[in-house]
């Protein structure tokens, strides 16, 4: 069954790019007109964590697998085999592992043999055999069974053949005074062509006879390319860039000559986190054939977490949605322009709200709560996923209330046969797979490198002794793709999804309710930091800590101050502080009531004028209570754990007006202001400085 892949319709519709690419619609039903001749590019998608990538390629290989030959692999976990030799590396166990996945039979189309990766694979295996130690080729040699089977499933899949490999060993090392490595692969070499391989399988040997110092002997090319092997550095190299180029010789033999009409669509290899280094070796011997003119048929589709990695800086670059109908990717001299990168582009509001619908059908929670997680999550996949799963899931009594930071206290049930697990914990893990979190979260209530680095020096001394834990987690985010110290981003974390979770995992994970004494802790610390003059960072955080009052009381002081840019651009930076929630809590937010000048449920203070400072005459009290109203507005509709609300946004317009009229200077701005600060809000934008600058700037 196609699972639902919300924004990647350009990929996989009839028509798409993987149709045009491969030269078939899925499931095999129709041919498709291939968009690049017989040259087509490796084709890359990139994007961070939770864009889609991997349940891209999954979805391609669920369409597309039993209609023409495809393999599945994970450059980032190729797991090596217990006490292997010298001879296995990732890349030889990717080439096996590539080489049986593609292998079976297809509709209307025989399996796919590997004997010439076989060879390769057999040769290289024979490296670290010794005379005493018979078991480890033994091993050895039974692993390459499945790979072998690809080329005669009767003989291949039986071991007798393993036996007399060993017997021609024994004799090998009898006759040799030193066990050089171009010896052993040719006696195994010998003895697998003999019993495993037939007729018109021999042959195939002969096209090692292109390597290096073969002079077009095929023997003689494989001794040479275990000897390279061995050797390391850059003969290694060469070897592997060799071997790879022995996977696509063999899956273009079945597309060529007689055979040819019988197949339809071509082979997908589809490589995940191919940013990783076995990804590279394996796409860059394929580029670099294709440059100097060899045709190979294989369609290569991988994914890259880093957008800009080295190996991408020749590709031609475009956007998922571009990809629709058309997918231009010219070629120059350079080996990398062979590369097609297609960026993931996140979700729109229309497609994040189909995906609320799918799990929600009845439309029992709130009507703004699919556009919320939207801008929360920036319509990341995995994130809106998530989220609108644990929506549908929500209790009863509680979906009329939810709220993006409500939907982050909740459990989802991802399988059947598994209990539910935490939503934030699990998304946390998602996209940020580290051993400990803690050092994470501590340093996401940071507002820059500067006092990421202070924080952890107060905070985190015991997480490193040989360096600067901000340096380490700054660096660690940047290799994730997370973007971290962003200039003017304010925040030391620059992505609103993970800054949340950060932030949920700091002010949740130790259990400490009521007290929160991890979530104070570190707010107090950075409130003595930008301590003692009331500055818009020292008041940021007296509202993370549940302070309002001296925030209030300094912006009414500097109200009249003629720089009223200055005065919104702190108000914003002020009202961005996170709230203290509490675990679970169902109800109205607090900050609506004060923001509508409501005394707030529960008796909170804060909200009338018996709680005003002493000594105000009436027009200051007026103004006083006219700032509280406002930063709690702008706290509340800023909040991207918060649902938006009309009514505080008309009253968010309303107080910049008044205030416009009290200013002596600055009237135009804070009327400006009232217009359009509300309009960015229901936008989903952040309130724009100067008033109604496109650019938010």
């Amino acid at each position: 069954m196609d699972r639902e892949l919300y924004g990647r319709e350009a990929a996989l519709h009839d028509a798409g790019l993987v149709a045009r690419l491969s030269g078939l619609t899925k499931h095999g039903a129709s041919r498709v007109p291939f968009e690049h001749g017989d040259d087509p590019p490796v084709t890359v998608f990139t994007g961070g964590r939770g864009t889609g990538k991997t349940a891209l390629l999954k979805e391609v290989r669920n369409r597309y697998r039993g209609y023409t030959p495809l393999a599945l692999l994970d450059c980032a976990h190729i797991e090596p085999p217990a006490d292997h030799g010298p001879g296995w590396t990732p890349l030889t166990g990717a080439l096996a592992e590539l080489a049986v996945q593609l292998s079976p039979k297809v509709l209307g189309a025989r399996p796919v043999k590997f004997p010439r990766v076989s060879l390769g694979l057999v040769a290289v295996a024979s490296l670290g055999w010794s005379q005493e130690d018979d078991e480890r080729a033994r091993r050895d040699l039974q692993r390459l069974g499945p790979l072998l089977a690809t080329v005669d499933p009767t003989r291949g899949a039986a071991t007798h053949w393993v036996g007399k490999v060993l017997a021609k060993l024994a004799a090998t090392f009898a006759e040799a005074t030193v066990p050089l490595a171009g010896l052993l692969a040719e006696a195994t070499v010998e003895t697998v062509l003999e019993e495993v391989f037939g007729r018109l399988q021999r042959t195939s040997e002969s096209w090692y006879g292109t390597y290096r110092n073969a002079g077009g002997r095929g023997k003689a090319g494989l001794q040479q390319l275990a000897i390279d092997f061995e050797q390391g550095g850059r003969r290694r190299a060469e070897a592997e860039g060799f071997l790879v180029g022995a996977l696509t010789e063999d899956l273009l033999h079945p597309y060529v000559g007689i055979r040819r009409g019988g197949r339809i669509g071509r082979p997908l290899v589809l490589l995940d986190n191919a940013h990783e280094p076995l990804g590279r070796q394996l796409v860059e011997p394929v580029l670099r054939a294709r440059s100097e003119g060899r045709r190979d048929r294989v369609v290569v589709l991988a994914t890259s977490r880093v957008r800009e990695h080295e190996g991408l800086r020749n590709a031609t670059r475009t956007r998922l949605p571009e990809t629709a109908h058309r997918a231009p990717s010219p070629r120059d001299t350079r080996v990398g322009s062979g590369i097609l990168a297609v960026e993931l582009t996140p979700l729109s509001p229309a497609q994040t709200r189909s995906a609320f619908d799918h799990h929600d059908p009845a439309g029992r929670t709130p009507t703004e709560l699919a556009r919320a997680v939207h801008r929360l999550t920036g319509g990341r996949p995995l994130g809106v996923a998530l989220l609108g799963r644990a929506a549908g899931e929500a209790p009863e009594h509680l979906r009329a209330g939810l709220t993006p930071g409500g939907l982050l206290d909740l459990t989802v049930e991802l399988r059947e046969d598994t209990p539910p697990v935490p939503v934030a914990p699990t998304l946390l893990a998602e996209l940020l797979p580290v051993r400990r979190p803690g050092p994470y979260a501590v340093l996401a209530a940071a507002h820059d490198e500067e006092s990421a680095r202070m924080l952890a020096h107060a905070r985190l001394q015991g997480e490193s002794l040989d360096g600067d834990v901000a340096l380490r987690v700054r660096d660690r985010l940047r290799s994730e793709d997370w973007a971290a110290s962003e200039p003017g981003s304010g925040h030391f974390v620059a992505d609103p999804l993970l800054r949340a979770l950060l932030l949920h995992r700091l002010r949740f994970e130790d259990g400490d309710h009521p007290r929160y004494a991890a979530w104070h802790a570190v707010h107090e610390t950075l409130h003595r930091h930008y301590g003692p003059e009331p500055g818009p960072y020292r008041l940021h955080h007296d509202l993370a800590l549940g302070r309002t009052e001296e925030a209030v009381t300094q912006l009414r002081l500097t109200f009249p101050e003629q720089d009223v840019l200055g005065w919104l651009r702190r108000l914003r930076f002020i009202g961005s502080a996170p709230y203290p929630r509490e675990h679970g809590r169902t109800g109205p937010d607090p900050r609506r009531a004060i923001a509508l000048g409501r005394r707030p449920p529960g008796g909170a203070r804060g909200a009338t004028a018996d709680d005003l400072p002493p000594g105000l005459d009436h027009d200051t009290t007026e103004l006083h209570l006219s700032v509280r109203r406002l930063l709690h507005a702008v706290w509340l509709l800023t909040d991207p754990l918060a649902l938006p609300d009309d009514e505080v946004a008309d009253r968010l317009a309303h107080e910049l007006r008044r205030l416009s009229g009290r200013h002596l200077t600055g009237s135009g701005s804070l009327w400006d202001a009232a217009t359009h600060w509300p309009r960015d809000i229901r936008a989903w934008r952040e309130p724009s400085l100067p008033p109604g600058r496109e650019d938010g700037v």
